[in-house]
Parts: structure tokens; sequence; C-alpha cells
């Protein structure tokens, strides 16, 4: 299994995994551009994806759907809710290929899963996202809003994860949002903390869990180094820990087949 993070953040989300076959895009919150060049970085065609899959209705990730669509002829997965919310949101035109999934549900793509868990984020019908190959398990864990039933058991699941990261509390309380924004974001309907994602991450398996990739840090509330450190703080060495970038993609991180 392959995942690359074509950039991840309040800015923009978009998560490239290619396994079995299979190649998916998570999220269009960057310019076709900008994902089709990045991609190419690695040797990938974009256009060789078999889905777009979206998670929510926010801008950060929703705001080349069309494009993603008509340019490169991916279909669209996204629930009801979330794509009727979109069109709300941003001018997304003609899409002739929309495949709406219920948050819970689990897509099939050959002999690959992508199992979609409902999130309290402040999103219309948010979902993350776990893709399993019957080899590995990955999960794609962003704009979560706290850490709800289900999401531990979830964790100790899988065999890598990106996860959010967003915001150091200290950094978050003495930086220049309005009071109401920090509200938001700290709430829980917001974003995890740099020592919420931490704690999650105690629920996975130490013997399981290949690697961490921390991601959707904020440019004004978090700093990469305060990210890791605190993660080290709390979880030792475990397992490695990175972070996606914020305007950039990363580099292809891997799930190899056990001999």
């Amino acid at each position: 299994m392959e995942i690359i993070s074509l950039q991840s953040g309040s800015s923009g989300n978009c998560i490239y995994v290619e396994t079995d076959g299979v190649r998916l895009l998570f999220d269009a919150g960057i310019s076709g551009r900008a994902a089709e060049i990045r991609l190419a970085e690695h040797g990938k065609e974009i256009r060789d994806c078999d889905a777009l899959i979206i998670s929510h209705d926010h801008r950060d990730h929703i705001c080349a759907m069309g494009t993603f669509h008509r340019k490169f002829g991916l279909p669209v997965y996204v629930t009801r809710r979330t794509f009727d919310a979109a069109r709300n949101r941003i001018k997304i035109g003609k899409l002739s290929d929309v495949r709406h999934f219920v948050a819970g549900e689990t897509i099939q793509f050959g002999s690959v899963q992508v199992e979609t868990l409902s999130t309290p984020h402040d999103a219309v019908d948010g979902v993350v996202f776990i893709v399993d190959d019957t080899n590995h398990r990955f999960g794609l864990l962003t704009d979560l809003g706290h850490v709800f039933d289900g999401l531990s058991d979830a964790m100790a699941s899988l065999d890598a994860v990106i996860i959010e990261s967003n915001y150091d509390p200290g950094m978050l309380r003495d930086g220049p949002y309005p009071d109401f924004l920090k509200d938001r974001i700290s709430g829980p309907r917001g974003h995890l903390s740099n020592e919420d994602s931490a704690e999650l991450l105690k629920f996975a398996s130490a013997s399981r869990l290949k690697w961490a990739c921390l991601g959707h840090l904020s440019q004004q509330n978090n700093d990469p180094e305060i990210a890791i450190k605190t993660h080290h703080q709390i979880l030792g060495d475990c397992f490695p820990v990175t972070c996606a970038d914020r305007k950039a993609v990363s580099t292809v991180m891997t799930l190899a087949k056990e001999e």
C-alpha cells in the first residue's frame, strides 16, 4: 500500500492511496493542476485514479471537486447530504457521475474496502476513512471534532494512520484568533489538539502500527516541531511520527506485505 499526502491543512487537503491495483483520491481541496503535478513527482498519473471520495463539505476539502471530476474523469463518491451542502457552499458545476454512500457504510473497490465512520466535526455529514486491502488497514482520520465512541477501537485496528493534530493549546490560547473561533476549534465539533492526537494514538497497537503521520496542522496555532515533540513526550518512540506538509507533497509512505 502506498499513501501520498498531496497537501494537508486548512488551506487544502488531498490524499492519494494505492493498493492492489486500486487508486483512490480522498478530498479535492487543492487545484487540479497542483494535484496532477504533485502526483507526477512520484510517477503517478491522476487520470488513472478510480475514484474521488469526499469526507465533508468544508471548502478545504471540496473546492476542486468539480474540476477533478470533469478534467480527470473521476467518479465522485460523497454522501447525499454532503453533496447538497457542497453545492450550496461553492460552484461545483455539472457532475455526471456522482455515487452516493451513507455514513457508516463500506465502499468496495475490487479487493479493497473503504470503511466510513461518521464524525461529530461541524460539517453537515462528515466522515473519516479506513482503507483495508486484506493485508493492511490505513486510517485517514482528520476533522474529527473530538474522540468519539468507536474511534479508539478503530485506531487499535490500524497499521498506519494520517491523524489530525491541529493545534497546540498554548499557541491557540495566546494567538490572534477571536474568542469565538478559538472556542470553535477547541470545542467538541472542532479539531484535535496535539495532546488529543497523541492520547488517541495510545490506543494503537505498538506491535501493529508501523507509522503515524500528523495532518491538518494549523498554520497559526501549531508548529511541526512542537507537534512531534508533544507526541514523543506522550508516546515515547513506539513508532515513527512525521508531519504532512501544509503546502507540499509528502514522500511516498508505504505499508509492505509481510513475507
